[in-house]
């Protein structure tokens, strides 16, 4: 099954297609783009429709109005969730959960594009993507503990050690506080602060999806598998997937372009 990009027609959140790259933008900035519960479930879907969207190779995420996505909507989230039963409760971990191993099995670099408020599932959105690019007034915050829940939220306690450390991750999880642009720069959370993220990260997603789509995937793939592998386990695997993308047209096209002394002109296959 291929999907047409510009078939899919959000109702939540903006979407638009252009030179390969597909542009997600949350959009009620008048709330700095809060979730609801039916915005994270077409959020998800959406990321999951893009395994079967190939000619979109590669995205950006960002938020409406100078902010980027202020978490879950106090009234429309939290609120029912106090009147819920544990099934219910477990329902809606189990889908918010979902939207983080949505974004990571898309096959697509995913690059979010963050301006002022990036809080509790906001930043987990962020800390979901593959690159992160922040405008220096961002500030990301790990709201949970804020509202009397725990850091462990859609991947925080796996995620956020590995890109930032463990202690640094275990000191915004326990305190809600706000890491600043300058702090996450330095701590590897954001890699670029710049006064235009979204345009940073358009360029970004631009030049990414001229490069090799498939050899991208397995890179964003392997960054994840190798997590759970020893070092001689990863080295194996890579072993397997460099072969497989030496077999590739693209890896012939950019020695015969190396060979011509001009640029490759990669295709995805």
């Amino acid at each position: 099954m291929t999907l047409d990009p510009r078939s899919l027609e959000p109702s939540h959140f903006l979407w638009s297609f252009a030179d390969e790259v597909g542009t997600i933008t949350l959009n009620r900035p008048e709330r700095k783009n809060p979730l609801t519960f039916d915005s994270y479930a077409e959020l998800r879907d959406l990321f999951r429709q893009l395994e079967f969207t190939r000619t979109v190779k590669a995205l950006v995420l960002t938020g409406a109005g100078g902010n980027f996505c202020s978490g879950g909507d106090v009234h429309e989230i939290i609120g029912p969730l106090t009147h819920m039963d544990r099934s219910g409760l477990l329902e809606f971990t189990r889908m918010t959960g979902d939207v983080v191993k949505a974004v990571r099995a898309c096959p697509q670099p995913v690059v979010a594009a963050v301006e002022g408020v990036c809080a509790g599932a906001g930043a987990i959105l962020a800390m979901a993507s593959d690159l992160r690019i922040a405008a220096p007034n961002a500030k990301a915050a790990f709201l949970f503990t804020r509202v009397g829940l725990s850091g462990a939220d859609m991947g925080a306690c796996a995620i956020l050690p590995r890109i930032i450390g463990h202690g640094r991750a275990a000191e915004l999880l326990f305190t809600g506080r706000s890491m600043s642009a300058e702090e996450g720069e330095r701590w590897g959370f954001w890699n670029r602060v710049t006064d235009d993220p979204l345009a940073h990260a358009q360029t970004l997603a631009r030049s990414l999806a001229a490069g090799p789509s498939l050899a991208h995937e397995i890179t964003k793939r392997q960054l994840d598998a190798e997590w759970h592998l020893s070092i001689d386990e990863a080295i194996d695997a890579e072993a397997e997937v460099q072969a497989e993308c030496m077999e590739t047209n693209d890896f012939r096209r950019a020695y015969e372009a190396f060979s011509a002394k001009r640029p490759p002109e990669f295709q995805g296959d």
